[in-house]
């Protein structure tokens, strides 16, 4: 099967870029573009050798996409290209399992180390001068549902609107934030949405003192 590389980016230009960059590493590679995180769970489905995420796009933001992908294709190596100049996402997104960063002011040069590195099997991330974050690694042990209705929470919504959400009953939401809470170690919704605006990149920048 020829080797395929997505492309999940929602600015064209930049798509090309990578493309270009894509190109030099991995020239025999069919180059599959797209614009939304939907697209590209649909394009790694029928198989990839690597996936390029913007944390920006129209349906997502942040980190949580990235959770999602390594949780459903653990041994899909994703690259995360973002505008983000923040070493705290760097280092976040290291330790939520992607195999590299670009930041998108990357030189063509470096996006192509960068992608040789990872074709490699290796990791490729800017300096971060950080270590791990145990609320990350908290964050990290929920399980897809409880991430999902951590997400709703963040949301605002309530028991009952997350309830119809996901179609399940309210005793089995009650469940899940109790289990949530248990995991992130605290003990109401607003210091969970609290911990959940880590995977939130925005936030991440905005707040310097954060982390």
């Amino acid at each position: 099967m020829a080797q395929r590389i997505i492309i999940a980016d929602d600015h064209p230009l930049f798509r090309t870029a990578l493309g270009h960059a894509v190109g030099r590493v991995w020239p025999e590679a069919e180059i599959v573009e797209t614009s939304s995180a939907k697209g590209a769970r649909e394009a790694v489905e029928t198989g990839a050798e690597a996936l390029l995420l913007d944390l920006h796009m129209e349906d997502s933001n942040g980190l949580s996409a990235l959770m999602d992908f390594r949780q459903d294709f653990p041994a899909l190596p994703v690259v995360i290209v973002s505008a983000s100049e923040e070493t705290r996402v760097y280092a976040a997104a290291s330790q939520l399992g992607a195999a590299a960063f670009i930041p998108k002011s990357a030189s063509l040069e470096t996006m192509r180390e960068a992608l040789a590195r990872v074709r490699e099997g290796e990791n490729w991330f800017p300096e971060t001068g950080s270590g791990p974050d145990k609320d990350l690694a908290k964050i990290a042990s929920l399980t897809p549902a409880q991430r999902r209705i951590l997400g709703q929470l963040s949301e605002g919504l309530l028991n009952k609107q997350i309830a119809y959400e996901l179609d399940i009953s309210e005793a089995t939401v009650k469940a899940h934030i109790t289990a949530i809470f248990r995991k992130l170690g605290v003990v109401n919704r607003t210091q969970a949405v609290l911990l959940a605006g880590k995977l939130d990149v925005d936030q991440a920048e905005a707040d310097p003192a954060a982390g």
